[in-house]
């Protein structure tokens, strides 16, 4: 009986175990996400004024300024204060000094609903793996080291055996032992 408890007990803390494995696991939400940081922005000073790639910057436009992103790439900027997010475009730079990831237009906070507060935290994403794979490409071996830039591989899922189950296993297997 003793052994019956111990062995129920031990298999039910490593099934525990598996499940905190499999939760460590990169989900789907995060695989996309290439930075978190602050984010700020921009509007009414350099509204119609030239942007870093020769563009006239429209503050209702969903654009924005980073540090070193390529133009042109599109990111998936959410506010992690209430989890609103834009899509933007990628046209101008920030300084290589500034504290804040991302600089959006005035049109792109507006709509994260980031106007009162002026700055708020954020998460940026890209629109794929071939956009991650690309910005490999771009950068090489010359990866900001703020940026985060991998591919993952689609995890094998385990299933995990309920506590009745191994129980009934158990149970089973002692019995027959103790039969022999």
């Amino acid at each position: 009986m003793k052994l019956k408890l111990i062995l129920v007990i031990f298999l039910a803390l490593g099934s525990q175990y598996l499940a905190l494995a499999k939760d460590s696991v990169e989900s789907n939400d995060e695989k996309l996400k290439i930075q978190e940081g602050i984010a700020s922005y921009y509007g009414k000073r350099f509204h119609l004024r030239k942007t870093a790639n020769g563009e006239i910057f429209n503050m209702e436009e969903m654009t924005a300024a980073h540090k070193n992103l390529p133009f042109g790439t599109r990111l998936k900027v959410t506010n992690l204060k209430n989890g609103r997010s834009v899509w933007v475009r990628i046209n101008d730079r920030l300084p290589q000094t500034s504290k804040r990831i991302i600089d959006l237009s005035r049109g792109a906070a507006e709509e994260l609903e980031m106007i009162r507060d002026g700055i708020v935290p954020v998460k940026l994403e890209v629109d794929d793996e071939d956009t991650i794979l690309s910005l490999m490409e771009h950068y090489r071996n010359k990866k900001p080291s703020d940026i985060r830039l991998r591919i993952y591989q689609t995890p094998i899922e385990i299933e995990k055996p309920s506590i009745l189950s191994i129980w009934l296993e158990i149970n089973v297997k002692v019995d027959l032992f103790a039969m022999n």
